[in-house]
């Protein structure tokens, strides 16, 4: 692993269980700032458990456990003291539909600003067209921002999506298969666009696509049945391997 990176986030030791059921075994691993992290792996090996844990989302769901610790910069974020709200203000999720709300697309934005108690009208509309800017959607909305989101192509509602987990200054931003329902011209947009965001953002994408993973990461970690098999530059992960069990996943043997 690189030592002169900033790590933002740290998982140390991390299990997590789905009632009986293990989900993650023993994760150790450390993401770097400004830097894209993908998680590749088959279904069901655990990379969406692990990334939704960053944002504790998990804990929603009935009868789940944690054991280890997860660090947010220093700040220990599965520390039960912490407040989950606060940590989802840092950490940002885009998932693998498109979810705008049903309401316009200037409130899509505007709604997590108000949410966190915003008021000033002059503020949050600065933030919605920097936002909708950053997401690359302004050129195509700027003259529909009173429009139904819905009514947006699904390219243009997965980016409506980014802008809004954009406008609340997220320092982490989680995608969890951005592209899979996306058509490949959607899917270069977006992958464009998170290239462009790891100047300002750390980010972290789930993906199944191999070729998507060596284009926009800069580490990849691969996961194997709740295991961290292998973690490390994407170069060097996709030339030149260490565990065999890697090859055989990337050269396309099993998965």
């Amino acid at each position: 692993m690189n030592n002169v990176c900033a790590k933002v986030i740290r998982a140390e030791n991390v299990n997590f269980f789905y009632g009986q059921t293990q989900a993650l075994k023993n994760i150790n691993m450390q993401i770097c700032a400004n830097q894209v992290t993908a998680i590749i792996g088959p279904s069901g090996c655990g990379k969406s458990t692990f990334i939704r844990l960053i944002n504790r989302m998990n804990e929603l769901i009935p009868h789940a456990r944690l054991e280890g610790k997860i660090y947010l910069d220093q700040q220990d974020i599965t520390d039960p003291s912490v407040d989950p709200s606060e940590i989802r203000k840092m950490v940002g999720m885009v998932f693998q539909k498109p979810n705008p709300f049903p309401k316009t697309i200037y409130e899509n934005i505007s709604y997590g600003l108000e949410v966190n108690g915003i008021r000033d009208k002059y503020f949050i509309e600065e933030k919605v067209i920097d936002a909708l800017k950053k997401a690359a959607l302004w050129e195509e909305v700027k003259n529909r921002l009173r429009d139904n989101a819905l009514k947006l192509s699904g390219g243009q509602q997965q980016r409506l999506c980014i802008a809004r987990a954009l406008a609340v200054e997220p320092k982490v931003i989680l995608f969890d298969e951005p592209c899979a329902s996306l058509d490949p011209i959607s899917t270069g947009k977006i992958e464009e666009l998170i290239l462009q965001l790891k100047e300002n953002y750390t980010i972290v994408i789930v993906t199944h696509n191999m070729q998507q993973a060596a284009r926009v990461s800069d580490f990849t970690a691969f996961f194997l049945l709740g295991e961290l098999i292998e973690f490390g530059k994407t170069q060097e992960i996709f030339t030149a391997p260490k565990d065999k069990r890697t090859e055989d996943y990337i050269t396309g043997r099993f998965g």
